[in-house]
């Protein structure tokens, strides 16, 4: 486990000695472990945790346990512990799910939850996934995954949930359908024989049956409220004075007993108890730390041998926590009898949390401490280590708690601040939380104190070229190219020759700077040193998300094959890597897509989005979060499904931020493109009206991808010489700056205008110094493709001259052919999905396993559950018949 912490929330609570026998519950949570769900669901106190560590563990099972506080009511957050718990018990299942939780933001949870239900699905063993104190999650995010988890986990998992209240989840589907057993108060409570036994027996009282039956019958069978009778029974004469005057509702019950506990124990362990009460969970050292006392070991032995409502952790003995409700008590009598030393308190557990590098704890207790200069110095150290394992969530989350001018006073937090903002597409405040750090920088080299309050960390150091950097983004994000230029430029300026972030980031935004520009050729010189920087700088994610820029320049320079090239080796570097960098696979899944679509090849295009989907669209970073929407939405409109296509563009626009790239590529014209295609003029002329875009216009980079848009509108309304005026136009500028995707898309263009205007002579000239000229002619197949019939007519002229340019124009037309062709029924009665097709087809090869398992980007698991649903849908046992039956159903 990463952390003594960590191991306290997955450990199984140890069952206590001499524990009353309960064989009617073992039985109803044996009945349990055959269903989907069981629910324990009871008020505080009535032996919920017990139960289920006594019985479950009794039997041998394998549980993996989760111990819930009030911090996890995140949804990264609990599932990250959740996979965590899984993995504790079935090593081989969600490496990939728990590294995307840990991307910012998230992924959708239901992608994730699907591979990670695959994984457990292809398992031998059954898993018991306890939840324990469920009742403090009220994330509604987190009840959505929890209910689609149960309605797809297979056989071999089983939940069980402990709550104090019923969860927000389908209950009712679940008990209809028989998939529910539920253990409640009135199961839980204990009988007049348990009650005996437990008082009797375990706790060592003489008890008469009279004595019990009154305590019994007072309290209900309330476990807590016996455990705190017995408690304060123990050594008294008066038993039965005491329990003829035990009443009261719950509430009053808890606290006329803790007031007994508490008031007969003596003075140092009074003082320990509420010392310690600001406490999540309890070492020997740690209490130490918080009570400034030595006696931490004593007293944890004492409170445990006295069955004082601390509950063990480990097995060890060396992790406790206090019963939730003791804890809630003694954490209310301390606010009200030493208030003015709860900040003390936990300013001390802050102080040994940091010392002992969990700094996550130490910021929590500082900011419960309303100790906010330490919360604010704290981060920044942590700085450094958060951000190269990509914790991006935890980062927010600190900075939101602190007050704004603790924010302001610091150069690094304004910076990180302002980073925040920036995500969220808020320029303007973006702006302010910059001149909020150089507003800083300038008062810290005035003032030694106020320096001297910040942590000595290289982001202090870097700190005014960092502010540069974020101004170029921020130059970039608003279009102002010579800004984003400048900004980049004093960013290199100021960083030294080992400040290799830094100089990433000053390289990337002059090659962005150039790339808005439109000259391609120094934009992939300058972008490409800083990719190397980042490669120096150890920043390996930041690294692969730039690989993908990079392809963009290239597909720009009209060189897929080499942007193909730079994607895949990226890919591979990330699935490699002993972390999976799940944000940047996605894009890079997403870009290869793009390639693929444009080879024709929508098989290969739609599994890279469907992987891309599994991993999570959202872990792109925010400029690449609405890709994965236009791409498939491309992808179903090369289909014919238009409708869907458009659906998914809206998505897309709703989706997009400005932040670290040019915006060559608008949705909004990309929308447009598909609705001329379509033949929805109206539409397509209301963008034209609202994009700013004239035919008039000079040419600019930025502009071009509306600008072509705007030449395919006219063109279908045939007014060919405003066509081709503006593309010849066009043409000189790509031309000048070495743009030959640019110039090849230009050249489609302008053969279809002169075969609309009848002049088939120019359209076959031109056509066949697009196809004769372009760098890599047999990596474009959709740029004529998508044109449609007028295009087939003129690649049918261009096919029957015997050069070069025929050649290309045969093979697009057989492609085209090919296109038409309806797939092959499959005469099943449950046909293959793709994605089955796909796995079908690399079954038919000579790799092996875990070789297909790489090539698809999926785990082995999963990869052995497409296996066995193709085995049973072509009634096949071994690889080798389903390969013979494929082939007779004419699927291979």
């Amino acid at each position: 486990m990463a952390t003594p912490l960590l191991e306290t929330k997955l450990f199984v609570p140890v069952p206590r000695p001499g524990l009353v026998p309960r064989r009617r519950l073992s039985e109803l949570l044996d009945r349990g472990t055959a269903s989907k769900l069981t629910l324990v669901s009871a008020p505080a106190g009535f032996g919920k945790t017990t139960l289920l560590a006594e019985c479950l563990t009794a039997e041998g099972r394998s549980i993996a346990w989760l111990s819930l506080d009030r911090g996890d009511d995140d949804a990264a957050s609990f599932w990250s512990y959740v996979m965590t718990a899984l993995r504790t018990v079935s090593p081989e299942v969600g490496a990939i799910e728990l590294a995307l939780m840990q991307e910012s933001p998230p992924p959708p949870i239901e992608g994730v939850l699907t591979t990670l239900l695959n994984d457990l699905g292809g398992s031998s063993d059954d898993v018991v996934l306890v939840l324990d104190d469920y009742h403090v999650i009220d994330s509604r995010e987190i009840h959505d995954g929890m209910t689609f988890l149960l309605d797809h986990s297979p056989p071999q998992l089983h939940v069980v949930i402990a709550s104090r209240a019923d969860p927000a989840m389908p209950l009712a589907r679940l008990r209809a359908r028989g998939e529910l057993v539920e253990i409640r108060a009135a199961e839980l409570r204990f009988t007049i024989d348990e009650a005996t036994a437990y008082l009797n027996e375990t706790m060592g009282l003489e008890l008469t049956s009279e004595d019990v039956a009154a305590l019994e019958d007072r309290t209900e069978g309330w476990i807590a409220a016996l455990q705190l009778a017995a408690i304060s029974m123990k050594g008294r004469d008066d038993v039965a004075d005491f329990i003829a005057g035990f009443t009261g509702d719950d509430r009053f019950i808890v606290d006329y007993l803790v007031e007994e506990v508490l008031h007969r124990q003596p003075d140092q362990v009074q003082a320990f108890l509420l010392q310690t009460a600001i406490l999540d969970r309890l070492s020997a050292p740690l209490c130490d730390a918080v009570t400034e006392q030595g006696s931490g070991k004593a007293m944890l032995e004492t409170l445990d041998r006295g069955n004082l409502f601390l509950v063990p952790l480990d097995d060890r003995r060396q992790w406790y926590r206090y019963h939730h409700l003791f804890a809630d008590v003694l954490h209310a009598r301390l606010l009200d009898e030493q208030s003015d030393h709860v900040h003390e308190l936990h300013q001390r557990a802050s102080a040994w949390f940091a010392s002992h590098g969990l700094v996550a704890d130490a910021v929590r207790h500082a900011l419960a401490a309303a100790d906010f200069d330490r919360a604010g110095y704290l981060m920044e150290e942590a700085l450094p280590a958060t951000r190269r394992t990509r914790q991006d969530a935890l980062l927010l989350t600190w900075v939101r708690a602190l007050p704004e001018e603790v924010v302001r006073r610091s150069p690094v937090l304004s910076i990180v601040s302002g980073w925040s903002l920036l995500m969220a597409g808020d320029l303007d405040a973006l702006e302010l939380r910059l001149d909020d750090a150089e507003a800083a920088l300038a008062a810290g080299a005035e003032d030694e104190e106020l320096r001297a309050a910040w942590a000595d960390t290289e982001d202090l150091r870097t700190a005014p070229a960092t502010v540069s950097v974020y101004r170029a983004s921020l130059a970039q994000a608003r279009g102002d190219v010579p800004g984003t230029a400048r900004h980049a430029r004093r960013a290199l300026d100021l960083a030294g020759p080992d400040d290799h972030w830094v100089r990433g980031g000053g390289s990337g935004f002059l090659g962005l700077a150039a790339w808005a520009a439109g000259d391609v050729e120094e934009a992939l010189s300058t972008f490409s040193v800083a990719v190397r920087s980042l490669h120096a700088a150890g920043n390996l994610v930041d690294e692969l998300d730039s690989t993908v820029v990079l392809a963009d320049m290239w597909v720009a320079a009209g060189r897929p094959s080499r942007a193909r090239r730079l994607c895949e080796h990226a890919l591979l570097t990330a699935t490699e890597s002993d972390v999976p960098h799940m944000r940047a696979t996605a894009d890079l899944h997403v870009a290869l897509a793009e390639l693929d679509r444009e080879l024709d090849d929508l098989i290969s295009a739609e599994a890279h989005l469907e992987t891309a989907r599994v991993l999570g669209e959202r872990t792109s970073i925010t400029e690449n979060r609405h890709r994965w929407f236009v791409a498939m939405a491309q992808v179903r409109a090369t289909g014919g499904d238009h409708e869907t296509a458009t659906r998914l563009l809206d998505q897309a626009e709703s989706l997009y931020r400005r932040g670290f790239y040019p915006e060559v590529r608008p949705v909004a014209a990309v929308k447009a493109r598909l609705q001329i295609a379509a033949g929805d003029m109206t539409s397509a002329h209301v963008w034209a009206d609202h994009s700013g875009i004239d035919v008039g216009d000079d040419p600019d980079y930025l502009h071009e991808y509306e600008h072509l848009t705007l030449a395919r509108l006219l063109l279908a309304q045939k007014n060919c010489i405003a066509v081709l005026d503006l593309l010849e136009r066009l043409n000189k500028a790509a031309n000048d700056a070495g743009r030959e995707g640019s110039v090849l898309e230009i050249r489609v263009l302008q053969a279809l205008a002169h075969h609309a205007a009848d002049d088939l002579a120019s359209a076959l000239g031109t056509l066949q110094r697009a196809l004769d000229d372009a760098p890599e002619p047999e990596s474009h197949v959709r740029l004529y493709l998508d044109e449609g019939p007028s295009m087939i007519a003129l690649l049918r002229h261009a096919a029957d001259a015997g050069d070069t340019a025929g050649e290309h124009a045969r093979r697009l037309l057989e492609r085209a052919a090919q296109a038409e062709v309806p797939e092959p029924q499959q005469a099943l009665v449950n046909p293959l999905s793709k994605r089955e097709l796909e796995v079908l087809r690399l079954l038919d090869s000579e790799l092996t396993g875990p070789e297909i398992a790489r090539e698809l980007y999926v785990t082995l698991n999963t990869l052995r559950t497409h296996t066995k649903r193709i085995f049973t849908k072509l009634d096949a046992t071994t690889r080798a018949a389903a390969v013979l039956r494929a082939r007779e159903h004419g699927l291979l």
